[in-house]
């Protein structure tokens, strides 16, 4: 039951989402609230989304190829090429 919920569902991997894009979320909200941000805060802040677009570049490649069924169909497609 347990490897069921955690590999079928994929609990940890949207966990881990959830916790990066919460992370990434307070990151930019403490930038927007400073008076006067320096480079090297920017350059935090920069990083931070970078990684969440990672995260979320990897993930989603991830499941496009995780969520594709496989059928035993096949079809033939012939071409005329005398025309």
């Amino acid at each position: 039951m347990a490897h069921t919920v955690l590999g079928d569902w994929k609990i940890l991997p949207r966990l881990m989402m959830l916790a990066v894009t919460i992370l990434t979320y307070q990151a930019v909200h403490w930038f927007m609230s400073l008076p006067d941000p320096s480079v090297a805060q920017s350059g935090l802040v920069s990083v931070c989304m970078g990684a969440l677009t990672g995260c979320f570049g990897i993930w989603m490649g991830k499941e496009a190829k995780t969520s594709v069924t496989h059928t035993q169909s096949s079809s033939k497609v012939e071409y005329d090429v005398d025309k």
